[in-house]
C-alpha cells in the first residue's frame, strides 16, 4: 500500500524522532546519575540496539509473523531477539564504557544475572512498544485516508453515472419525431431541433458539478417538456407554476428532471386519452417545495410498480438524494391516490 504523501513517514522523520528521543534520554539519565558523560556513552551504545530491535519488529517480525497470525513464532523470535540484545548490550557496556554495567541496579555485577536481563528486556520492550504504536497508528491513518479517498471516488463515479441515466427511449422517440416532421416539412422541426440541442448541451456540459443553478435546471425541464408537448400534441396538458425567488439557488443537476421523466414513463406513455401533468416549484427561504402529479394507468402491473416505487427513475433519485444530501436537507414523499401519482420533494437549495 502506498501511503498518502502527507502521512508518509520519510527518512527525515525517522532521524528527527530518534534524535529527539536520544537527547531526552541523555538528559533523563544524565540527571539521574548526575553524570552526563556516562549518560551520553551509554546511550550511544544502547540506541543502535533500540533501533535494530524496533525496526526488526515493525518491518520483519510483524509483517511476516503477526500479520500472518503466526503468533507463537512471533513471541519466540521476539524473546530470542531480546535475549541476544541483553548479552550484546552487557558486553558492549562492559568493554567500551565501564565494568559497572548496571549502575541503576541494586548491586555491582560482573556477569549477566536474571534481574539484569529482566530489567534490560523490560526497557527494550518499552521502546519497541512505543515505536510499534506509532507505526501502527500511522498505518491506520494512511489506510483510513486511502479508504476515504476510495469511497469518495466511488461516490463521485456513482453520482456521475446516476446523473446520466435519462431514458434513451426519450431521445430515440424525439429523433423519430424530428424525422417524421422533417418528412412532412413541418414548421415545428427547427423548434424541436433547437430544444433537443439545448437539452443535450445542458446534459453534456452543465451536469458535471455537484450543484447547478436552479434557473438552468428549470430551463432544462422546460426544454424537455416542450419536446414532449410536440410529441403528444393536444393529448397532453402541462400546468407549470413557479413561485418565489429562484435566483442564486443551487440544486443537484437533473434531479428534478428524473421526476418529470418518470411522470411521462408511467403516466403519459401508458394512457391512451388526454393526460394532465401538474408541476409546481415553490421557493420558501432556502428550501424548494417541488410537487408533480400525473395520472397512472389502470394496468395492474404499472400500478404495482408505482405503488412499490420500484421504477428505475425513482430508485435513481432516491440514491442520488442519499449520496448528495444530508438527511436533514431533504424530504421525499411519494403517494398514489385514486390513480393520481404525486411526488413531493422539499429540498435545500
Amino acid at each position: 500500500m502506498q501511503p498518502s504523501n502527507n502521512l508518509k513517514i520519510t527518512l527525515r522523520h525517522h532521524l528527527i524522532f530518534w534524535l529527539i528521543y536520544f537527547l531526552l534520554n541523555i538528559l533523563r539519565w544524565g540527571n539521574y546519575f548526575d553524570n552526563y558523560e556516562y549518560s551520553l556513552k551509554s546511550n550511544l551504545v544502547g540506541f543502535p540496539i533500540h533501533m535494530i530491535l524496533c525496526y526488526l519488529n515493525i518491518y520483519v517480525l510483524m509483517p511476516k509473523l503477526v500479520f500472518k497470525r503466526k503468533y507463537l513464532s512471533y513471541l519466540l523470535f521476539l524473546i530470542l531477539s531480546l535475549i541476544s540484545m541483553v548479552f550484546i548490550k552487557f558486553n558492549l557496556t562492559y568493554f567500551l564504557i565501564s565494568n559497572n554495567v548496571w549502575p541503576e541496579g541494586p548491586s555491582f555485577i560482573q556477569n549477566v544475572t536474571f534481574s539484569y536481563a529482566v530489567d534490560m528486556m523490560i526497557g527494550e520492550l518499552y521502546v519497541i512498544t512505543f515505536v510499534t504504536a506509532i507505526k501502527i497508528t500511522m498505518d491506520w491513518l494512511q489506510e483510513q485516508k486511502r479508504v476515504t479517498a476510495l469511497e469518495k471516488t466511488q461516490l463521485e463515479t456513482e453520482l456521475l453515472f446516476l446523473r446520466t441515466q435519462i431514458s434513451p427511449h426519450f431521445f430515440f422517440n424525439t429523433l423519430n419525431n424530428i424525422y417524421s416532421l422533417a418528412i412532412e416539412k413541418s414548421d415545428k422541426t427547427p423548434k424541436l431541433l433547437l430544444r433537443l440541442s439545448e437539452l443535450m448541451r445542458y446534459l453534456l456540459y452543465e451536469t458535471k458539478s455537484k450543484r447547478q443553478s436552479l434557473e438552468k435546471e428549470i430551463i432544462c425541464i422546460e426544454n424537455y417538456l416542450d419536446l414532449e408537448k410536440i410529441r403528444y400534441g393536444n393529448l397532453l396538458k402541462i400546468n407549470t407554476t413557479i413561485s418565489g425567488d429562484i435566483s442564486d439557488k443551487k440544486i443537484a443537476p437533473i434531479l428534478l428532471l428524473s421526476f418529470i421523466e418518470n411522470a411521462f414513463k408511467h403516466g403519459a406513455n401508458n394512457n391512451s386519452g388526454k393526460v394532465n401533468i401538474d408541476i409546481d416549484f415553490n421557493l420558501v427561504e432556502n428550501f424548494l417545495y417541488f410537487t408533480i402529479s400525473n395520472p397512472i394507468s389502470e394496468d395492474k402491473i404499472i400500478s404495482e410498480r408505482v405503488e412499490n416505487s420500484s421504477g428505475i427513475g425513482l430508485t435513481n433519485v432516491k440514491k442520488r438524494l442519499e449520496l448528495g444530501y444530508n438527511s436533514e436537507d431533504y424530504q421525499l414523499s411519494i403517494e398514489n391516490k385514486n390513480q393520481i401519482f404525486v411526488v413531493k420533494l422539499k429540498i435545500k437549495v
